[in-house]
């Protein structure tokens, strides 16, 4: 069959969430299917030869930015999501026309809400020509990430601006769901919640569900870890997203002081790119490691004492989680945190949703080595045995095989 991706970045090196989940996508089709990609890069960007081995053909759309004042202007002056317009690009627009006047496809996978203009723009040609199976897959049910943000950052004075915009934001970008939602022909999403959420926007549809998974090779025991102070909780991520943003200053803020208390020595490491200046001022205190971009994140997770994952916002499913699993690691986790998977508390992890429970759970796992391990053990078999994509490729085979059927 023949696919077209199309995807905000490129998807490899598979180097944060959205990328991970794209590129075992890709990769995985590769082999028994001609797959084309059309994603957002500068055009002097260097493809990585991973990628060019796994892609017949790859087109590469400028980036444009929006400006400040041209977000507020979108958030005061109309309806629209901002996320609508967070790609909008008329060079990405014409290489996708450009793109299926040249050559028929028998699906079209959309890669996030972000995308969905471009999905409307191939919906927008049914009735005048024969248009491919569209799919739409839902990384994140977005909705679900503005109600989580407006109901934590509403109690906070200093976010009440952003509380706002996630007021403003969720309706409107509801309507912006049902809409992509109801133009495609299947939806994807990662987890039962997003599905319920996704129903719940638009009663009547039925997504399939399409777990995240990692290649587990690539987290095999042998990762050097880094060489962090001990013990060393550690958290991974985009440093710039909002939810990962407010997990570690609510973490540094609330929950490291109660675990330094009884364990003095105790560090927590940030690592993940772009971090905002509110997340690099935590580096100014006593036990706070902020390490920006890293060249590989698994040796900072492989050499976490504790993992850490202390969202309270947030939807889909943590690639960070399969990862620390992935690599042994203990971990603690809100239920928002470890959402989207059948874990039970105290077998592959702990949860824990207040500040007080968080530092208690923490400091259980620091004073006991053989919770540490049969926690990490339990975390490793859980991955192998439900989120390896040799697991999940069958279901995504199936909705292709529809279009082609």
């Amino acid at each position: 069959m023949k696919l077209l991706f199309l995807t905000p970045a490129p998807p490899f090196p598979p180097n944060q969430g959205m990328a991970i989940r794209n590129w075992g996508l890709i990769s995985s089709l590769a082999g028994q299917h001609h797959v084309s990609l059309l994603t957002f890069a500068n055009r002097t960007d260097e493809i990585a030869p991973e990628l060019r081995d796994c892609c017949a053909t790859i087109l590469l759309a400028s980036p444009s930015a929006r400006t400040p004042a041209q977000r507020l202007a979108t958030l005061l002056g109309s309806s629209r999501a901002d996320l609508a317009d967070r790609l909008a690009s008329a060079d990405f627009s014409t290489r996708l026309r450009e793109l299926l006047k040249s050559e028929s496809f028998d699906a079209v996978h959309v890669e996030g809400l972000e995308l969905a203009p471009y999905l409307q723009q191939i919906a927008a040609q049914r009735g005048a020509a024969p248009t491919p199976l569209l799919v739409y897959d839902a990384h994140n049910a977005e909705t679900v990430i503005q109600r989580r943000a407006f109901q934590t950052d509403r109690l906070q004075l200093r976010r009440w601006f952003a509380a706002l915009y996630s007021r403003l934001q969720f309706p409107r970008l509801a309507r912006l769901e049902r809409h992509t939602c109801a133009l495609a022909d299947t939806v994807l999403c990662v987890s039962a919640e997003d599905r319920a959420a996704l129903r719940e926007v638009l009663p009547g549809l039925h997504p399939v569900l399409l777990p995240n998974g990692i290649f587990l090779d690539d987290y095999p025991t042998t990762v050097k870890p880094a060489a962090l102070p001990t013990p060393a909780l550690v958290f991974s991520g985009k440093m710039d997203y909002r939810p990962n943003v407010d997990a570690v200053l609510w973490f540094a803020r609330e929950i490291l002081p109660r675990v330094r208390k009884t364990h003095v020595e105790t560090t927590f490491v940030v690592a993940g790119k772009a971090p905002v200046p509110r997340v690099q001022r935590l580096a100014q205190n006593l036990g706070i490691t902020v390490t920006g971009p890293v060249p590989d994140v698994r040796p900072y997770i492989a050499a976490a004492t504790v993992y850490v994952t202390p969202l309270r916002m947030g939807g889909g499913t943590r690639f960070k989680i399969l990862e620390a699993m992935a690599l042994r690691r203990p971990i603690v986790s809100t239920t928002i945190g470890a959402e989207g998977f059948p874990v039970t508390d105290g077998r592959e992890l702990l949860l824990a949703d207040s500040a007080e429970e968080q530092a208690s759970a923490v400091c259980s796992l620091l004073d006991d080595a053989s919770s540490r391990d049969r926690l990490g053990t339990a975390a490793r078999a859980f991955v192998e045995s439900r989120h390896q994509w040799s697991e999940i490729m069958p279901l995504l085979q199936e909705v292709y095989c529809r279009a082609g059927g």
